[in-house]
C-alpha cells in the first residue's frame, strides 16, 4: 500500500484540483483568508509528497479533537469512556439539540461537547501547554497557539459552544464551563504547516513508542463513525479512511499501517467539512483502492 501512494504525483493532484468549483465559503469568524490557499501531503516514513504552499500556517481547529482523545488515553485509558460516548452524531458538530437530546452526555469525542468534556480534564495533566509539547515530541512538530486566531475567537463569542459549556457543567459532566470551553479554544489555536499536520497523522498511522496500539485503533474507529460530523456514514462507505475535519478548512486523513494524507482549502460545505479536501480524498481513495472496502 506505501507503493500506492507513491503512485500519487503533483501533476495528478492539481488535475483533480481543477475539477471542483470552490463555491463554498470559509469561515467568517477566523482571520480572512484566501479562499484559493491550498496545501496538500502524502506521507509515509520514507517518502514526501507535498503539493501547494507547504510553509503556509493555519490553525487545527477540530482536526485537534483525535489528539485530544489520544492524549486523554494515554492518561487515563478507560477513565475517558466515564466522560464522553463513542456514538456517531445525528446533528451538526456544534449541535445543543444533540447534547439536550442526550441529556448532558456528550456523544463522541470529535463533535464540540465531547472535546470540550475532554478539555475540561486537561487541567489534571499540566494543561494546554503539557498537551501542546507532548503533541510536538511525539509528532516531530512545531505546533504553537496561534495568538491572532486565538483573539479573533474571543471577540467573536461562540454562543454555540457555550452553550455547550453551560449545559455540560449543568448535566455534571464538567465542573467550570468556562475554564473548559477556554482550554478547548486554545488547543483548536494550535497552528502548523501541512507536513505538521501530516506528522500528526503518522502518529495514528503507524506504531510509535510512546503510543498504545489499542488506543490507535480507537481514534482511528471513531474518527472512522465520527470525524466528519452527520456525513460521517456516506463518506466511511465511500472513501472508507479515519478522517477528520476542521472549519479552518483542514481535512486529515489515515491510512492505517502505511500514512497520512493532509489537505488545507478553506472553503467549507454546509456540514463544515472542506470542499477540496474532501474531493480529493475521494479521488485518491478510489484511484489507490485505499478503502478496506474496494
Amino acid at each position: 500500500m506505501v507503493e500506492r501512494l507513491r503512485q500519487l504525483q503533483s501533476e495528478q493532484i492539481y488535475e483533480w484540483v481543477g475539477r471542483v468549483p470552490l463555491d463554498g465559503t470559509p469561515l467568517q469568524r477566523l482571520p480572512k483568508v484566501a479562499a484559493d490557499a491550498f496545501a496538500f501531503e502524502v506521507l509515509t516514513h520514507d517518502y514526501v509528497l507535498t503539493v501547494g504552499d507547504g510553509a503556509l500556517s493555519f490553525p487545527l481547529m477540530s482536526v485537534v479533537k483525535p489528539f485530544l482523545l489520544l492524549y486523554a488515553l494515554t492518561h487515563w485509558d478507560q477513565q475517558v469512556w466515564e466522560w464522553v460516548g463513542q456514538r456517531p452524531s445525528e446533528y451538526p458538530y456544534n449541535s445543543v439539540l444533540q447534547l439536550s437530546l442526550d441529556q448532558g452526555w456528550p456523544r463522541n469525542p470529535m463533535i464540540n461537547s465531547g472535546a470540550i468534556a475532554l478539555a475540561s480534564h486537561l487541567s489534571q495533566a499540566g494543561g494546554v501547554a503539557a498537551f501542546q509539547e507532548w503533541l510536538n515530541q511525539c509528532a516531530g512538530t512545531a505546533l504553537t497557539v496561534d495568538p491572532v486566531v486565538l483573539a479573533a475567537v474571543y471577540r467573536h463569542p461562540n454562543w454555540h459552544n457555550r452553550s455547550l459549556s453551560y449545559y455540560l457543567a449543568e448535566a455534571g459532566s464538567i465542573t467550570d464551563a468556562m475554564a473548559a470551553l477556554d482550554s478547548y479554544n486554545q488547543i483548536c489555536c494550535l497552528q502548523g504547516t501541512i507536513h505538521d499536520v501530516a506528522r500528526l497523522g503518522l502518529l495514528l498511522a503507524c506504531p510509535h513508542p510512546a503510543i498504545c496500539d489499542r488506543h490507535r485503533h480507537v481514534v482511528n474507529t471513531l474518527m472512522l463513525m465520527c470525524g466528519l460530523y452527520e456525513d460521517s456514514p456516506r463518506y466511511a462507505l465511500d472513501i472508507g479512511l479515519p478522517m477528520k475535519s476542521g472549519v479552518s478548512g483542514l481535512v486529515l486523513a489515515v491510512v492505517p499501517q502505511q500514512g497520512a494524507i493532509a489537505c488545507y482549502s478553506p472553503p467549507l460545505d454546509t456540514s463544515g467539512n472542506s470542499i477540496l479536501g474532501l474531493h480529493l480524498l475521494q479521488c485518491i481513495s478510489r484511484h489507490l483502492s485505499l478503502s478496506p472496502l474496494s
